[in-house]
């Protein structure tokens, strides 16, 4: 099976009934890519996550920026694929290099339960949500208001702007919105947390950040690590078509985040946060 891009051709049984017929069809890519951090002389791999080809550069800032490797974006030089002549060129695109301007590596210890991270959950615990007060992650601040109408046109909206899921079936998706409900950017993967990582590593690189009177909305369940990325971001309002995890709803209440499960059509449950949503003209009470 050869890979174009996000997705990739493949052949398939498709049984209907009694029937069975042969047909092609597309699957959504799914790579390894090897993320590199390289300072001075100095060079390290501090991670290996399963994603589909695209944006990676959004997805390694992301991801770094998002587990605190780096604040700013002028801590980063430049961004680059591995040209490494000794590696097989197909894995050139695999392999992307994150060159600091610092002459040393910075502290890593953060990086190593991330060694290796699927496309799936990542691991986490009451350890991470005391480890963002370390970070010094404050609470973030009242606002923005939402109207519920606004928060019941996010699926739509996500749904129209996934392309690539339209023809795999198999992605995952993260949408930024302004707090009027304009979709701003949308990225897929066949990771939940990778489509976030793109969404954010956009935002880092174009010097977006922080995310304040903005909305996420995310394809799937709300875990721990969405949440908290969304919180580093700054983002107040987190949206997910599912249910939240128990130590997301943790996460958000701790840090003054709107949490909004289950957001299908006009219904939709709020788990923290319920005075930034505006329903019929009253805001619900804490």
């Amino acid at each position: 099976m050869t890979r174009s891009g996000s997705k990739s051709p493949t052949d398939l049984w498709s049984v209907a009934g009694t029937g069975v017929q042969k047909r092609s069809d597309h699957v959504a890519t799914e790579e390894p890519m090897e993320i590199r951090l390289l300072a001075g002389l100095q060079r390290r791999t501090v991670a290996v996550t399963m994603r589909t080809p695209g944006h990676d550069f959004e997805l390694a800032s992301g991801f770094l920026f998002a587990e605190g490797v780096f604040a700013t974006r002028d801590q980063v030089h430049r961004l680059t694929y591995c040209t490494d002549p000794q590696i097989d060129a197909d894995q050139h695109y695999n392999i992307v290099q994150v060159g600091l301007r610092a002459h040393e590596l910075p502290d890593l210890a953060v990086l190593e339960r991330h060694f290796y991270t699927t496309s799936a959950c990542g691991v986490c615990g009451k350890a991470s949500l005391e480890a963002l007060h370390i970070r010094g992650c404050a609470k973030l601040p009242p606002g923005p208001q939402v109207a519920a109408e606004t928060l019941a046109g996010l699926p739509d909206k996500l749904k129209a702007a996934q392309g690539v899921f339209r023809t795999t079936g198999g992605l995952h998706a993260a949408a930024l919105f302004d707090s009027n409900g304009t979709l701003v950017i949308v990225r897929e993967d066949v990771g939940r947390h990778n489509a976030l990582d793109k969404v954010i590593g956009w935002a880092f690189l174009e010097g977006r950040l922080p995310l304040a009177d903005h909305l996420v909305m995310v394809s799937g369940r709300a875990s721990f690590e969405l949440v908290q990325k969304s919180l580093v971001a700054r983002v107040p309002v987190l949206c997910a078509v599912s249910a939240p995890s128990s130590l997301a709803v943790d996460l958000a209440r701790e840090f003054g985040m709107t949490l909004v499960g289950f957001l299908r059509g006009d219904r939709f449950n709020i788990y923290a946060g319920p005075e930034r949503v505006r329903v019929a003209s009253h805001v619900p009470d804490r």
